[in-house]
């Protein structure tokens, strides 16, 4: 209440310095607040009310930190109609070419993500709105006198991480939203700009809308697929591995869902992740994960492309592998490996070690099927290599992961 009272300080000082301190707070206290919610919302929005401009920024933040904090519990129409009517009003206010819209932006996108589903009554304004600030700025770019307003390329990166923000929030929610708009050829323009942030924001946004409607995609998938490519060789690696990694994930995430008809660039992406793999720890960890669930995906649903070049890169995936939490990416990653070593099961025999680390390396693997797969797998290597063979690959492996592979039953 000490904290609170003070973000409505006369002094603005105060206010700025208050205000942060309860974005820091909010950091730490997180699920604590929930019984609290009322009293903060009304404080926060009664400072709204009162704010200049620049603490007006702070007070965004603390409001999105708010909501990063507490998750869904946000989403309650006691809470909603405390802090969305003033934020819907000053968004309706500001106009297109306004750089006071960034961190309100920001700080819906973290709304939109906390509210999930919640959000659905406020989205159709946001989504419009966003596609109006990415046209705007993308005929800015050619043509600022017919736009109305100076590129400024802020606009739309923070454009494109409010819609990835409505996509993880309503998930299939947003698909008639993205059906009556011409978003996929503005993403398809955002996938191959000249400026780094904003191809790093669309290739989030292309992996978001890939798992929840890759429908309104279809039409133009070979192009988002080429453009997501071009940023894995290793010049574009090395120039902007954030941009690389997304790159990568949004690949993956369509493989998931396209299927077969990913094919076509396979190979190309498979020769760019290979180097990835097999580079030193230089690299970006994230990157070197995401890398390894891709190359698993695309395994997956194209283990007859993928599975004659796996001796190229089998030691170094399967390292990586060893690297990833038990999730659902990893479950995806093993049945890519399962399908490879199916169709190819001599090509891992000199990695063998290295597929029984990365079969070790699961704490629990939660699906039946695959605990299945991976242990058929593993006997079906016991029975090539004998008795004999079989013993000779277990002493060369740490006694805690030969004692970890007990599970699937060898």
């Amino acid at each position: 209440m000490g904290l609170l009272r003070r973000i409505l300080d006369t002094n603005k000082r105060v206010q700025e310095a208050a205000c942060s301190a309860f974005a820091t707070l909010e950091e730490e206290a997180a699920e604590e607040l929930v019984p609290r919610l009322e009293v903060i919302l009304q404080h926060l929005m009664c400072a709204y009310g009162k704010y200049q401009r620049r603490n007006l920024r702070i007070l965004y933040d603390a409001l999105g930190t708010l909501a990063d904090a507490v998750g869904a519990e946000l989403n309650q129409a006691k809470y909603l109609d405390i802090f969305m009517p003033p934020l819907i009003a000053k968004w309706q206010q500001l106009p297109n070419s306004d750089k006071d819209l960034f961190p309100l932006l920001e700080c819906f996108t973290s709304i939109a993500q906390a509210l999930g589903p919640g959000f659905s009554q406020f989205a159709e304004p946001v989504f419009v709105r966003c596609i109006s600030l990415i046209q705007t700025q993308q005929l800015a770019k050619v043509d600022p006198a017919a736009a109305g307003a100076l590129y400024d390329k802020e606009f739309i990166v923070c454009a494109l991480d409010l819609l990835s923000g409505l996509t993880e929030g309503l998930g299939g929610g947003i698909e008639s939203l993205v059906a009556q708009s011409n978003l996929r050829d503005l993403l398809l323009q955002c996938c191959v700009d000249e400026a780094p942030d904003v191809r790093q924001s669309a290739l989030a946004l292309l992996g978001d809308i890939s798992r929840v409607s890759p429908i309104h995609l279809q039409p133009r998938l070979q192009e988002f697929l080429t453009a997501a490519a071009k940023q894995l060789t290793p010049q574009s690696v090395k120039d902007a591995v954030s941009v690389a990694n997304n790159a990568c994930w949004a690949i993956g995430e369509l493989a998931i869902k396209i299927g077969k008809e990913i094919s076509p660039v396979v190979i190309s992406v498979v020769s760019c992740l290979v180097p990835i793999l097999t580079t030193p720890e230089s690299l970006n960890k994230s990157l070197i994960e995401n890398s390894a669930i891709t190359l698993g995906r695309l395994s997956w649903v194209c283990p007859d492309i993928v599975a004659p070049h796996m001796e190229h890169f089998m030691q170094a995936w399967c390292n990586a592998l060893c690297m990833i939490r038990d999730d659902f990416e990893k479950e995806d990653a093993f049945h890519g490996l399962c399908a490879m070593v199916a169709a190819n099961p001599t090509g891992a025999v000199s990695s063998l070690a290295n597929v029984c680390q990365a079969c070790a390396s699961w704490n629990e693997i939660k699906s039946e099927g695959l605990h299945n797969e991976v242990s058929q797998i593993l006997n079906g290597y016991k029975q090539m290599l004998g008795a004999a063979g079989w013993e000779q690959c277990m002493s060369t492996l740490e006694p805690a992961v030969v004692q970890r592979l007990a599970r699937y039953g060898v």
